[in-house]
């Protein structure tokens, strides 16, 4: 049995599943009580944009997205983001048994690695799945759908239209939903992250991956603009979410990292 230990938790977040529940509390509470449109908290998306820093600065963010994720009760959940650690030519596909968490271990799809590794030529390169973009998704996934397998993505020089023919693939299957991975501008001041990250968000919100290449700064650029070209073959609806930046956990608006998430509904 082959486990993905997890490589940063204690620094992107809590080891204690205790911790992290009592953060997710708090962060849906004020969901419940502040957000306008509770309409939203129905939507049953087929697949997620949500940011990869620390909890402290993007977690409310990505829980958001996680919590109407669980509405769909996937019985998969495939992970995917870019590589930060490595060099990587193309996507590396996570060929382990099972996946540690603070939640307990979640299921690797062994069928589902083998098929997409032969159907797509994906490879496993262990190095690169020391990977905290895909690794903080995974307790949210454990806690929101908890009897779910999964697939851990991790890309690095890649063609945005292959990666977006596997998510093509891969939501054939109703069963089966897609995390996209990605944080948005790093360490500018508040007024250009804002500036910069809105194109980003424009992008999603008007599907249009061109519109990526006016000036988005994410670091997870490949995988929004290959699942934008997913959404757009399966018509799928982007609904944005959230929109925030480090400063509005740090106060510091001299260098902020800009964090979004989005739901993609049929």
């Amino acid at each position: 049995m082959t486990i993905r230990k997890d490589a940063v938790a204690g620094q992107f977040y809590p080891t204690s599943s205790t911790e992290i529940e009592s953060m997710i509390e708090h962060y849906n509470k004020i969901l419940d009580e502040h957000l306008k449109d509770k309409s939203v908290l129905a939507l049953k998306p087929r697949a997620i944009i949500v940011p990869h820093a620390g909890y402290v600065y993007s977690a409310f963010t990505a829980n958001f997205a996680f919590r109407l994720l669980a509405n769909t009760e996937a019985k998969r959940v495939v992970v995917i983001g870019p590589s930060h650690r490595v060099y990587l030519k193309g996507t590396s596909i996570s060929d382990y048994d099972s996946y540690e968490t603070p939640f307990g271990a979640l299921p690797i799809d062994k069928t589902l690695v083998k098929d997409l590794e032969t159907r797509f030529g994906l490879i496993f390169a262990p190095d690169a799945h020391h990977e905290h973009s895909t690794e903080v998704q995974m307790p949210f996934v454990k806690r929101y759908d908890p009897e779910a397998s999964v697939v851990e993505l991790v890309y690095g020089d890649e063609d945005p239209a292959r990666l977006a023919e596997v998510i093509d693939y891969l939501l054939d299957d109703p069963e089966t939903v897609v995390v996209i991975s990605t944080d948005l501008s790093h360490y500018y001041d508040i007024e250009k992250a804002n500036r910069l990250d809105n194109i980003c968000m424009q992008a999603v919100s008007e599907r249009d991956p061109a519109k990526l290449h006016e000036g988005c700064e994410a670091c997870g650029k490949i995988g929004v603009e290959a699942m934008l070209l997913a959404a757009q073959k399966r018509d799928l609806k982007p609904v944005l979410l959230d929109y925030r930046t480090s400063a509005d956990a740090s106060g510091d608006e001299s260098q902020v990292v800009g964090y979004m998430s989005a739901a993609f509904v049929e």
